[in-house]
């Protein structure tokens, strides 16, 4: 019995010993592991925690809690496969950290599963409905969804000749002529041996590569090897000055059991040798600041997550007086560039007069972790963000965008727009890419045939002139084919074009054709019929007067303006307007009549800027019967409708033959006309201002003013389109011509 009991002793004290011993390598292992993590040594940290959460019996609550700190060393060296498997175990589990849900969402985001995404961020906002970051995560993944099936003309290709099978990015160019290329690089030639326990990979080094005589990149090499630039700690994201003889770069020093941050440094190239780098003193040693870019020789960007800024790391501005001068206290650049988030990563791009800057931001509304977007500095100002869409970003991070506008570089590219950027998306070799980027240019080419309007037959030799809204003037003929062309040299983005086709014995044609807003390349087609100018006269709309007078009226101006319009866009033509007369009155009273009319139009067609020597007035009386070259039919006012046959002529013998009054002054009403004929396509102008004039007209009555005088007229119809006809007939195909006459009373 005795024994007994001491065996149950011995078991229960063994059971209060054991996990006593557990425990205490449990904390020791956690404590060790939240140290690491501290330090930000994710990758080092995430092996300990693992080792702690293994010995862990029964106390959920911190098994939950190193769940959760494995999830964020996991998103903190981006491997977003297992931080949305590790979050989803937390999430599931309701662990009270706000973080847990938004680290899931933006994983299963930053690996493209956007519907799932979706889901986690509605879940995110039900169970912190006051956190921003969820409305902004689902938005952002509808957009990305949307961009995805819109995608831009960019097209974005890895570079494998540069790439390692580890991390590579942020390039710059390494001289005026981009002929050699700067950037950052973990590959297992670098110059420190160590370790880095933030990502598991090599340090950073700065390498080279060089275009040879056929334009390929050459084997990237390191920038030096003495140790001066290129050190045991990290180096990356460096820019130069305009002239290419000072780098900026960041360095983070590494120490055992400290954090130290990033500093930015500058070194200025000697020859062939680098002097040695000197920090520029920004911020606490404890804070990161990094990745510089050159506004200007003494104006710097850069991030920071320096107290005072909006959250995360933000972008900041610092200035100094001169080249040999230190730099002065930075500035952050505000809320419209900055978010809760991080911005990193800021290059500046300069195009004629205008500068842009790019940058990467996981706050702004994106596609994955880091977006690259694009604002302006206008007025001392940056402008909202823009994001560059698919395919420029990806799901995954991208970031570090950086242009060449060397027109030779375009050439070869054949692009509108190339460079580079760094991405981690699927298709590269390593965790970070260089890819290369080519903005394809956007080519239209404008062509058409020229035809015969009434005839349908090609018209050779036409002259096509094209102005663009961008000053641009341009020539071309129809060839034996009728057609014109304009290449995709002639032809440009953005820009608005009209076109006018001129040939002896047709009327001009006017057209228009534009680029604006296209953004596919694309052939544009017009096609012209031009008008023959008709041989013989073409009646005018109606224009009536007072009885007896030769006054225009201004309700009877807009009757001209179809001829107005005519000149207008036919400078070359010198036209004659006729006025005509019925039957009854004198042959001089009419014609005496005519003429002041026939002055009056004419009068008013030099006020609206017709040169006068290119429009002469004719005054024919009655001496022209109009001949119908198409059926006509008058409307009087009393409601009576009455119907002409073509090729009648309104002779005095035929109207004297009709049988009614009212018809007969119908007939009449077609005599009373007035007409115009193009007499001339040679006018050439001159280059003095023609002033425009709007006389009074004052006709001398000859006192011959029976009723049978023609003090009543009515010249010309309602529009349509006819060409008229020698001893009056109207013909077919002018611009004023139309089947049916009202019949017009004394005024």
């Amino acid at each position: 019995m005795k024994n007994r009991f001491s065996l149950i002793l011995i078991v229960l004290l063994s059971l209060l010993i054991v996990p006593q011993g557990v425990v205490n390598a449990q904390k020791n292992f956690s404590a060790e592991a939240d140290k690491k993590y501290e330090l930000h040594k994710y990758y080092d940290a995430i092996q300990l925690y693992k080792k702690a959460y293994s010995k862990i019996k029964g106390n959920r609550l911190e098994k939950n809690r190193i769940l959760f700190q494995i999830g964020k060393c996991y998103y903190f060296t981006n491997d977003m496969k297992k931080a949305a498997m590790t979050m989803k175990r937390v999430v599931k589990a309701k662990y009270p950290e706000p973080d847990a849900h938004f680290i899931y969402a933006t994983a299963l985001k930053s690996m493209g599963e956007y519907e799932d995404a979706i889901v986690a961020f509605q879940d995110f906002k039900e169970a912190y409905p006051d956190d921003p970051r969820a409305d902004v995560g689902i938005e952002s993944c509808k957009m990305a969804v949307a961009w995805k099936d819109n995608p831009t003309r960019y097209e974005v290709n890895p570079d494998r000749k540069l790439n390692s099978r580890n991390a590579d990015f942020a390039p710059c160019y390494y001289d005026k002529k981009h002929k050699a290329l700067l950037f950052t690089t973990s590959r297992e030639e670098v110059y420190g041996r160590g370790i880095d326990s933030w990502t598991g990979l090599p340090f950073t080094d700065f390498f080279i590569t060089s275009k040879d005589r056929k334009g390929n990149w050459g084997n990237p090499v390191p920038l030096e090897e003495e140790g001066v630039i290129n050190s045991e700690f990290n180096e990356g994201a460096g820019t130069f000055d305009p002239k290419f003889r000072t780098l900026f770069f960041t360095r983070c020093i590494y120490e055992k059991k400290k954090i130290m941050g990033c500093q930015i440094y500058m070194s200025t190239k000697k020859g062939r040798t680098w002097g040695d780098p000197e920090i520029i003193p920004l911020a606490a040693d404890s804070c990161t600041v990094g990745h510089p870019a050159m506004l200007d020789e003494n104006t710097m960007i850069f991030a920071s997550d320096m107290p005072g800024g909006e959250g995360g790391r933000d972008l900041w501005i610092v200035k100094r007086p001169k080249k040999n001068k230190p730099f002065e206290k930075p500035e952050n650049l505000g809320n419209v560039l900055n978010t809760t988030g991080d911005e990193l990563y800021p290059t500046i791009r300069r195009v004629g007069d205008r500068v842009f800057m790019y940058f990467s931001s996981t706050g702004h509304p994106g596609m994955g972790g880091l977006d690259i977007f694009k604002t302006e500095l206008i007025d001392g100002n940056w402008t909202e963000p823009e994001n560059m869409k698919y395919p420029i970003n990806s799901n995954g991070d991208d970031f570090h965008m950086i242009f060449s506008d060397l027109p030779n570089d375009l050439k070869d590219n054949d692009a509108k727009e190339m460079g580079w950027l760094t991405t981690n998306r699927k298709g590269g070799r390593g965790s970070d890419d260089i890819w290369s980027f080519r903005l394809p240019p956007i080519l239209f080419t404008l062509t058409g045939t020229v035809r015969n309007d009434s005839t349908g037959e090609i018209i050779v030799g036409a002259l096509v002139s094209l102005e663009g809204s961008d000053g641009t003037m341009l020539q071309d003929s129809t060839d034996a084919t009728g057609q014109y062309y304009f290449d995709n040299t002639q032809i440009l983005e953005e820009t608005t074009y009209r076109l006018n086709v001129s040939k002896d014995e047709f009327y001009s044609e006017k057209g228009k054709e534009t680029t604006v807003g296209l953004q596919e390349s694309k052939d544009l087609v017009h096609d012209f019929n031009l008008v023959p100018i008709p041989k013989k006269p073409i009646v005018l709309p109606d224009i009536l007067y007072p009885f007896n007078e030769a006054i225009l009226l201004p309700q009877y101006e807009d009757s001209l303006a179809g001829l107005v319009q005519i000149m207008k866009e036919n400078p070359n033509f010198v036209i004659e307007l006729g006025s005509h007369t019925d039957i009854r009155g004198s042959d001089e009273y009419n014609d005496t009549l005519s003429f002041a009319r026939a002055k009056s139009c004419v009068d008013y067609i030099i006020s609206q800027g017709i040169e006068p020597d290119r429009i002469k007035p004719k005054g024919y009386g009655e001496r022209v019967p109009r001949l119908l070259d198409k059926p006509k039919t008058v409307i009087t006012e009393e409601g009576d409708t009455f119907y002409f046959e073509a090729g009648l002529v309104m002779t005095e013998e035929y109207i004297n033959s009709l049988p009614t009054n009212a018809e007969r002054e119908a007939a009449h009403q077609l005599n009373r006309r007035t007409t115009f004929e193009i007499v001339g396509t040679d006018y050439v102008p001159s280059k003095e201002t023609n002033t425009p004039v709007n006389p009074n007209i004052e006709i001398i009555n000859d006192g011959d003013n029976n009723d049978d005088g023609d003090g009543d007229e009515g010249t010309g119809e309602e529009g349509g389109e006819g060409t008229g006809e020698e001893g009056g007939g109207e013909g077919t195909d002018s611009p004023f011509l139309n089947d049916s006459v009202i019949l017009n009373q004394d005024y």
